[in-house]
């Protein structure tokens, strides 16, 4: 009999319990994937992993056992007795026994804190670990890249939370020597990144986790087979990163590489300044003042979403979107009470009933718009309400009438344009994928929002820097009307070029920039 370890004398870790139907299930479950995963090549040489939580109605998901996997082990031969039963917390109730030589003694996966991570910070049901080469090689391509990035493929939609038109964007941390040495950076990256379900390790492979065994499967194999698209896509010489998938004109791409070996290929100049201003191969662009009046946001999004956030929470409370919403501006709003924070109101407990709560996160939010908040929990909630006005036609993005002939040329000369605005990645999107010009969203080749840093500090610029893979910063030129971010971008290398529109805030006097009215000077 299996040795067991009870750290609490509870219903769900009694001995009984441990030998029950759903226990057993699931041991059968993750032997049978385990097989599968090994004939797909995710977990050869006994190398990858499978957990997947005991699904029990009577339990809360964060409270159910957890079944793991063991490490060493040839996964395509395992049964299940040879699985570990853990606690919700961590601790192992019930262990495989001891197998004659040449079996090497039991030991739980080496990813168990990992698991635990996703778990914890994801209640998730369900995590798997890959080595599967794509996961691998997806993440050499260029050594500098932290993140993965890829759009318009049919395959995205498997993603949770994604559609065709959206960009995937995968977090990359560094491996390191031993499994349990990258906890640390993988609670970084899921901190980081709210919206993803999967983390690539440099050089080694990827962590995907979902609502149950079934999300996780589905998500894992989509995220494979968009793994292998990028990689053959970089072979051909096309980019996987922009919506049309078209050759690749720069030497390094997101994703880096140098197509046909061509260490020394780039875009013409793009700025004429008596000829001594370098090429660009990247532009990044700021959005109010520079591509975008300064008002759209103040007097159009802002109070669009300020008049429908309870409309907007009423309608979809019970989505996992929303409630996923709620969550975020709960732990703000508590972070907020404790620092004294004007405008932050309890929010109480979903049993005080859903008109309380609405209204509670309605007063905060309004408050959080007010005093212009440049926080996660409001852009997201934001970006899901300004979808919802674009897509009934209630919201129009509005650019300034050079820009989008100067996307077209910038994007039909080879040059790559970004977006860094400090609203989300989705409210870019939807900006740019919905204005009078049409879908502009085809000519942009990736978003970065104030996750990557804030914008007037010129650690934000080398992170971006980093991403994109450009040989030198000077290769990419900064586009914004706020001069302490041109300050930041300049301190990184960046060329920088200042948009003078109407409504923009005076530049300081001799503040050295070169300065454009129109997109039509560059």
């Amino acid at each position: 009999m299996a040795a067991v370890v009870n750290e609490v004398n509870t219903a769900e870790t009694s001995q009984a319990y441990l030998e029950s139907n759903p226990v057993r299930e699931t041991k059968d479950l993750i032997t049978e994937l385990c097989r599968q995963f090994y004939h797909l090549g995710w977990v050869s040489g006994t190398g990858g992993s499978v957990t997947i939580k005991v699904h029990d109605e009577s339990i809360p998901r964060s409270n159910q056992l957890i079944i793991m996997s063991p490490s060493g082990v040839q996964k395509e031969r395992m049964v299940p007795e040879d699985m570990y039963v853990l606690s919700s917390s961590g601790s192992i109730l019930s262990s495989p026994l001891s197998k004659p030589f040449p079996y090497k003694p039991p030991k739980c996966s080496d990813c168990a804190s990992l698991f635990l991570k996703a778990y914890q910070m994801r209640n998730a049901g369900a995590v798997i670990h890959s080595h599967g080469m794509e996961s691998c090689l997806v993440t050499m391509i260029n050594p500098l890249a932290k993140e993965f990035r890829i759009t318009h493929m049919e395959m995205i939609k498997g993603i949770q939370g994604h559609g065709y038109y959206d960009e995937l964007v995968v977090p990359i941390i560094e491996n390191t020597a031993h499994e349990r040495e990258l906890t640390d950076s993988l609670a970084e990256a899921i901190e980081a990144y709210p919206k993803t379900t999967a983390v690539l390790v440099r050089n080694h492979g990827i962590y995907i986790w979902g609502d149950s065994w079934i999300s996780a499967k589905t998500q894992a194999e989509c995220y494979h087979y968009l793994f292998d698209a990028a990689i053959k896509l970089h072979q051909m010489g096309l980019d996987w990163s922009t919506p049309n998938h078209g050759p690749i004109t720069n030497s390094r791409e997101v994703l880096g590489g140098h197509p046909n070996g061509n260490m020394s290929q780039k875009a013409g100049p793009l700025i004429s300044d008596n000829g001594t201003v370098p090429s660009r191969r990247c532009i990044v662009l700021d959005i109010e003042g520079t591509t975008t009046p300064i008002s759209f946001a103040t007097d159009i999004l802002f109070p669009f979403a300020r008049d429908n956030v309870g409309r907007h929470i009423d309608a979809t409370y019970d989505t996992a979107e929303t409630q996923d919403d709620i969550k975020l501006l709960r732990s703000q709003v508590e972070d907020d009470l404790r620092q004294g924070i004007a405008g932050a109101v309890p929010i109480p407990s979903d049993n005080s009933g859903k008109e309380e709560v609405v209204a509670a996160l309605v007063a905060n939010v309004e408050a959080m718009i007010k005093a212009d908040r440049k926080i996660t929990a409001l852009k997201q909630l934001q970006g899901h309400i300004w979808r919802t006005g674009f897509h009934n036609n209630e919201l129009k993005g509005i650019v300034f009438d050079d820009v989008p002939a100067a996307l077209e040329k910038w994007h039909t000369s080879g040059v790559k344009v970004y977006i860094y605005s400090s609203g989300s990645r989705l409210a870019q999107r939807l900006l740019f994928g919905n204005t009078s010009y049409g879908d502009l969203r085809k000519y942009l080749s990736g978003y970065f929002d104030t996750k990557i840093g804030n914008k007037k500090e010129t650690g934000s610029y080398n992170e971006i820097s980093e991403s994109l893979g450009v040989d030198n910063p000077s290769e990419i030129l900064f586009v914004t009307d706020v001069y302490q971010e041109a300050v930041a971008a300049q301190a990184a290398g960046f060329g920088v070029i200042i948009s003078v529109r109407p409504g923009n805030a005076p530049l300081p006097k001799n503040h050295g920039f070169k300065t454009v009215t129109s997109f039509s000077e560059i």
